[in-house]
């Protein structure tokens, strides 16, 4: 039998026992500092005593990091009383924040301080610890110094790293180093960054020779093997051995939803708008500081805005209040975060800038408007508040309409519970590939199976094929020769019949240095009518989800997108239509699959149920079960059961199971079929099969233009006026073997493909931000981009493109989960139940057909359009009876 390479620890060590494994001045330290152990120190300092690969999942403020560098700290202070500390590097911490670095050096200072102090005192002759930043803001004067003094600790960056490694003389400080520290890990593996950083540790483990001890520090996230799995790698085509401490189940959470009206459709946007602010006034009274989240950037100011408008008088000044979010300057973040810290603001206003792990002092409580989305996401929001393993932390979640409603008590019951949602982790990046590959070539020349081994040694890489690994030294060798009228030059030569690479030129270190990262150059996009009137900017992230036909709302008025050229889109006004895109789309948070499958469960069964029993025995079942007072139960109550009413009035309620599928054939009062597929499997899921299901709704019509509208809880196929098709009929022409070509053909002419194609490109150095030292626009890089672009179209399994389709149906969109859910349809797994066609559509519909009509908190126009589409729903019901 197979033993797991991944063991969670559970053997709780004792203070005494931790001080007795420490040098005497180190443990002299501990005692006048702690009375005892937190729970990631009892379970986590003697796995990194023993010197193994260790993973600590724990709440902020949890006394994790101490957990982590008292055995590196006490070691190389043993080693400097010896006499045996060298100079060099033992220590690499790398973490995705700069703002965090110095908080790192800071907290890693003052013990080193303290300690020197008790030495002196004592008769020690004390070491000289030195930890230094290294990142793309550190001075040139400094970096030198360190060239003369390399830091013990390297305090650094993924992209710093990446850099390091080519570094001619600084490298050689790290052939030796001992300890790599993973910071805000769950953060990290998410995303292509996570990817560059795993080869950057194999490519560091290929430099040294030898194995250093990996450690991680995460907070709340699942499931932790695989994060252990991406932490440490595989030798050999096995995973390598790594030691997992879990001590999330010794904090305690206090999650409350407080629902600011029981009617959450017939109460004026004002008056809900009043009593959400009430809401948030009164606990920013309570509490001394409180951290209140929202999902986009413009709602932040809003809030902030009528905070002030409204603060209660006890808050004098209206600088108590601030926003934080990332369109802020780096001063004004880091302003709010310094008067955070010394508790000189009542509340905070933040959109995802706070989540990670930066010292910003004591939270009392958070407030969360609307939903997180995911469960991993609202525990580590809620996570912010009691930064103490011993405090509390206190999260009231505020939803401002129905799906919401449903959404955030689902959450929280599964937060309470534990279940969470899986962690997503990108595998082949082949830009990403090509980066390492250029970096390898410069440290030597290597044979390819050797450099193919080092690759797959990195978890983001573990199932690389070899004909990929070959694709990617090719194209970077200048195999396809039309490109270089294009600029594009070979950055390595390749002999492919003696098996080995190497750097092809001196420019070659510079580029690699100038150019490396993940990141993309994000831009705004200038938007002009026909006759080239300047309308207003929009971003490139919103920009890229447009396509022709699409209305969107800009500076409050619709435009119909016409076509785009570059970082140009034109448009033509379109009074009196509705928008098909919110204009905050780009910025919205998708609702994740885990937790969207947990809320079909729980919304089928209730819709199934709740018709059987008493309307007070079912409110006092959810104030019970939910723990939330009578008005948020009652709000619950009322969409349940006039959406079972519903669907019970037309026929569909019986046949609903465990897996159904609703499919609504909805005729608007412009008399466009809508069809309307309640799939709730999270929106990236959504945005794969809304994208095929149109194709395949198209292709039935004659290539006629079905325009979609994506939400959380499902999608739209909008029909032009007169055209009718069988929803049946689309949903068997989508099966697992047409999912993806469908999906593909979807986005090949689409914004999102030109822009993902420019960063593919820049990130695989095809296109260079940055030549000998000049900065390249970001406008001038997507025109190279959009002249390769065309160049490159019919070369078969050319990487860069293979990439940007990977890039989108894997990363932006989740094309596994809706080959799974296409699956599932095919095996009857899930069964479609297809409505008969209906001028009124379901409750449950509402919210999609709104979804783009105007900003969640301005809801005005909004909400008279949902009042309406709820009378319709109530007089059909009652016609029925």
């Amino acid at each position: 039998m197979s033993t797991s390479p991944y063991r969670f620890y559970s053997v709780k060590s004792g203070f005494e026992e931790i001080v007795g494994l420490l040098h005497p001045v180190v443990a002299e330290w501990f005692r006048r500092r702690f009375k005892d152990l937190t729970p990631p120190q009892a379970y986590g300092i003697k796995p990194i005593v023993n010197g193994e690969n260790t993973l600590i999942s724990a709440p902020t403020g949890s006394g994790k990091t101490l957990a982590c560098f008292l055995t590196i700290l006490n070691d190389l202070i043993k080693m400097g009383v010896e006499g045996k500390l060298e100079d060099r590097v033992y220590c690499v911490y790398v973490s995705p924040l700069r703002s965090l670095n110095n908080d790192i050096r800071k907290n890693l200072s003052q013990p080193l301080d303290e300690i020197r102090k008790i030495a002196e005192d004592k008769g020690y002759d004390f070491p000289d610890i030195r930890i230094h930043v290294r990142t793309g803001d550190t001075k040139t004067s400094e970096r030198s110094r360190m060239l003369k003094k390399p830091p013990h600790i390297l305090i650094t960056t993924p992209e710093s790293l990446s850099i390091i490694l080519v570094a001619p003389k600084f490298r050689s400080f790290l052939k030796e180093v001992q300890w790599a520290v993973v910071d805000e890990i769950h953060e990290l593996c998410s995303s292509k960054r996570g990817a560059h950083l795993s080869l950057s540790l194999e490519r560091l483990r290929g430099f040294s020779g030898r194995d250093f001890q990996r450690i991680g520090l995460s907070a709340t996230i699942h499931p932790l093997e695989k994060v252990a799995a991406y932490l440490v790698g595989y030798e050999d085509g096995s995973p390598r051995q790594c030691t997992i401490v879990d001590v999330h189940a010794s904090k305690k959470f206090e999650l409350k939803v407080v629902s600011p009206h029981y009617d959450l459709v017939h109460t004026p946007a004002e008056e809900l708008s009043r009593r959400m602010y009430k809401l948030i006034n009164d606990i920013i009274k309570r509490n001394r500081t409180t951290l209140i989240f929202t999902n986009t950037r413009s709602s932040t100011e809003r809030v902030v805005y009528h905070l002030k408008k409204l603060r209660p008088k006890s808050v004098l000044n209206e600088d108590e209040y601030a926003a934080h979010h990332s369109s802020l300057s780096r001063e004004v973040r880091l302003d709010v975060e310094d008067k955070l810290k010394k508790g000189r603001l009542k509340a905070v206003v933040t959109s995802t800038s706070l989540e990670l792990g930066i010292d910003i002092g004591y939270i009392d409580c958070v407030v969360q408007i609307g939903s997180p989305k995911s469960v991993t996401r609202a525990i580590q929001r809620v996570g912010r508040s009691g930064h103490s393993l011993e405090a509390v932390s206190k999260g009231v979640f505020i939803p401002m309409e129905r799906d919401d409603l449903v959404e955030v008590l689902v959450m929280s019951k599964a937060a309470e519970a534990g279940k969470l949602d899986e962690v997503y982790i990108p595998e082949n990046p082949l830009d990403v590939l090509a980066q390492h590959i250029v970096g390898m070539s410069i440290e030597k020349k290597w044979s390819i199976q050797e450099a193919y081994n080092l690759v797959k040694r990195s978890y983001n890489f573990r199932n690389l094929s070899l004909d990929d690994f070959t694709i990617v030294l090719r194209y970077l060798s200048g195999y396809y020769r039309q490109l270089e009228g294009y600029k594009v030059y070979g950055k390595i030569w390749l002999d492919e019949e003696d098996g080995v690479f190497g750097r092809r030129g001196n420019l070659v270190r510079v580029i690699y240095m100038t150019n490396t990262g993940t990141i993309p150059d994000m831009a705004m996009v200038k938007v002009f009518t026909k006759d080239n009137k300047p309308v207003g900017n929009i971003e490139e992230e919103f920009f890229e989800r447009l396509s022709p036909g699409d209305i969107f709302l800009l500076g409050g008025r619709p435009y119909r997108c016409i076509k785009s050229r570059l970082m140009k889109l034109i448009v033509e006004p379109a009074e009196g239509e509705k928008p098909t895109v919110p204009q905050w789309f780009s910025e919205m948070l998708p609702l994740s699959y885990d937790l969207a499958n947990m809320i079909d469960e729980f919304r089928i069964r209730e819709l199934q149920t709740i018709l059987f029993g008493k309307k007070e025995d079912r409110i006092r079942h959810y104030m019970d079960y939910f723990k939330i007072d009578r008005e948020t139960a009652t709000a619950l109550y009322e969409y349940l059961r006039v959406t079972a009413e519903y669907f019970n009035n037309i026929g569909v309620l019986p046949y609903l199971r465990k897996g159904s599928l609703i499919v609504e054939n909805y005729i608007d009062e412009s008399d466009r079929q809508i069809i309307i597929f309640h799939s709730l499997v999270g929106r990236r899921v959504n945005d794969v099969l809304s994208r095929a299901f149109a194709v395949a709704a198209s292709n039935l019509l004659g290539s006629v233009s079905v325009q979609i509208s994506v939400g959380d809880n499902g999608f739209l196929l909008i029909l032009p006026p007169k055209y009718r098709v069988d929803p049946d009929r689309i949903i068997k022409s989508v099966n697992s073997s047409n999912l993806y070509s469908l999906a593909e053909s979807s986005i090949e002419k689409t914004e999102m493909l030109k822009h993902r194609f420019r960063h593919v490109a820049v990130r695989s150095f095809m296109i260079l931000r940055n030549y000998k030292g000049h900065e390249v626009m970001v406008s001038k890089l997507q025109l190279n981009s959009e002249h390769i672009l065309k160049a490159i179209r019919d070369l078969k399994n050319f990487p860069v493109m293979k990439e940007t389709y990977r890039e989108i149906l894997e990363d932006a969109m989740d094309i596994k989960n809706a080959l799974r859910f296409v699956s599932e349809l095919e095996s009857n797994v899930r069964t479609p139940l297809v409505c008969k066609p209906s001028r009124v559509a379901s409750p449950i519909a509402h919210s999609l057909l709104l979804s783009s009509f105007t900003d969640v908190v301005l809801m005005e126009d909004k909400r008279a359009l949902l009042e309406r589409l709820h009378r319709e729903v109530l007089a059909t019901i009652h016609a029925a009876n």
